[in-house]
C-alpha cells in the first residue's frame, strides 16, 4: 500500500489542490500530500531522486485510449525505473487558470518530472514553467508557442501516418463505399487524424465517401460515450459500415453503435480490441495506436539518466510512435497492403497530409 511523503500542508496550499484535483490512487490528496513510491529496489538510485507526475486530460486514467496509453508508461517507469510517482485528474470544465494551478500544486509537492496530457494544457504548461524553473515539464500533443520554453519537452506524433493507414483498412473492407469519421472536437490535432485517414481511404477507393463528425467544440467531446455513439448512429444509418473515432472516451459509444448495427469501427490511442468493453471488441477492425506510453517512458527515462528533453519531439511511423493493430484476424488478409503503405511512407513515396 502506497503511503503520503507528507503529512502536513498549508491552509493556503489545501484550499488550493481541493479546489483543482480529484484525489485517488496515486493521486495528490486534498491537503497537498501525494501518494507515491519510493525507488522499487529501495537503494536510493538515481530513479529514487525523480518523482515524475501526471496530469490527466478530461477522461482521465480509465478512458480505455489516450489516458490510459499515457498511464501505461507512467507504470512502466515507477517499475523499471524506481522512480515515485503521482497522477493528478483534470476536471470537467477547467480552464486555464485552473489546470495551471494542478501543475504548480504538482510541483509544490516534490514532482521534479511534470507531463501533462493533452493540447488543452498548453497554456498552463508554459505559465507552470516559467514559474518553476527547476522544475522539467513534458506536455503530450502539442507543439505551439504556448507551451515553449527551454525546461518543457513537447512530445508529439505523427497521427496523420498512422490514420492513413488505418484509413485504407476502412477502405480496403468497405462494401458500401461509405466510412466515418468521428472527431472529439474540431481542433488542428484533431484535423491531422481526419486528413490521414481520408488519405488513406482514398488511396485505395477516390470515389469513397467518407462523413465527418467533430462532438463537441470543448473537452467534453473526449468524455460523452453517448454523443459517440449517436454520431455513429447517424452514420452506419447514412450507409457507412466502418467509422473510425479520435474522441478519447467517446469511442466507447462508436464502439456499442457498431455493435448494434453489425458494422466496424476503428480504435484510437490504444489497441482498443484490447482495452474496450469485451462485449465489442469483436466490431474493432484495427486501432491507430499511438504509443503515447514510450513518448511518457522514454522523456521519464531522459531525467532518470540526467539527461532531460527540451523542445519539439515527434514521433512518426518510421520510428514506431504510431501505427496500427492486428488483434482479432480482422485485417490479416489486407495486411499485406497496408505494409506496403507504410513501407511507402517511411521510404518518402507517399506524403500524408496534415490537414
Amino acid at each position: 500500500m502506497n503511503t503520503p511523503v507528507k503529512k502536513e500542508c498549508t491552509l493556503r496550499h489545501a484550499m488550493k489542490v481541493a479546489a483543482v484535483m480529484s484525489v485517488g490512487a496515486l493521486a495528490l490528496s486534498a491537503c497537498g500530500s501525494s501518494t507515491s513510491t519510493d525507488s522499487a529496489s529501495g537503494n536510493g538510485g538515481e530513479g529514487s531522486k525523480v518523482k515524475a507526475c501526471l496530469a490527466y486530460d478530461v477522461g482521465g486514467r480509465g478512458d480505455q485510449s489516450f489516458n490510459d496509453s499515457a498511464a501505461k508508461g507512467l507504470d512502466k517507469a515507477k517499475t523499471d525505473l524506481g522512480v515515485q510517482v503521482a497522477e493528478a485528474e483534470a476536471s470537467q470544465g477547467e480552464n486555464d487558470a485552473a489546470r495551471q494551478e494542478r501543475l504548480n500544486a504538482l510541483a509544490e509537492d516534490g514532482c521534479t518530472n511534470i507531463i501533462a496530457v493533452g493540447f488543452i494544457n498548453a497554456k498552463a504548461i508554459g505559465a507552470a514553467a516559467k514559474e518553476n524553473p527547476d522544475v522539467h515539464f513534458a506536455i503530450i500533443d502539442d507543439a505551439s508557442a504556448d507551451s515553449k520554453g527551454d525546461n518543457v519537452a513537447q512530445l508529439t506524433f505523427a497521427e496523420n501516418e498512422g490514420s492513413f493507414l488505418v484509413g485504407a483498412a476502412a477502405a480496403l473492407k468497405s462494401k458500401s463505399g461509405k466510412i466515418g469519421f468521428i472527431g472529439g472536437m474540431d481542433v488542428p490535432l484533431i484535423n491531422k487524424f481526419q486528413a490521414g485517414y481520408e488519405a488513406g481511404a482514398k488511396a485505395v477507393n477516390p470515389d469513397i465517401k467518407v462523413e465527418t463528425k467533430y462532438l463537441a467544440d470543448d473537452g467534453s467531446g473526449f468524455t460523452d460515450p453517448a454523443k459517440g455513439r449517436t454520431a455513429a448512429e447517424g452514420m452506419y444509418d447514412n450507409g457507412a459500415d466502418v467509422v473510425y473515432h479520435a474522441a478519447g472516451g467517446s469511442g466507447a459509444g462508436v464502439f456499442s453503435a457498431a455493435k448494434a448495427k453489425g458494422k466496424l469501427a476503428i480504435g484510437v490511442d490504444s489497441d482498443q480490441a484490447v482495452t474496450a468493453e469485451e462485449s465489442v471488441r469483436d466490431v474493432i477492425l484495427t486501432s491507430m495506436v499511438k504509443n503515447v506510453d514510450v513518448a511518457v517512458f522514454d522523456d521519464i527515462k531522459a531525467s532518470v539518466d540526467g539527461k532531460p528533453q527540451s523542445g519539439n519531439i515527434v514521433f512518426n511511423l518510421k520510428d514506431g510512435g504510431v501505427g496500427y493493430s492486428t488483434t482479432g484476424g480482422k485485417v490479416d488478409d489486407i495486411k499485406a497492403k497496408l505494409d506496403d503503405y507504410q513501407k511507402k511512407i517511411e521510404d518518402g513515396e507517399i506524403t500524408v497530409p496534415e490537414k
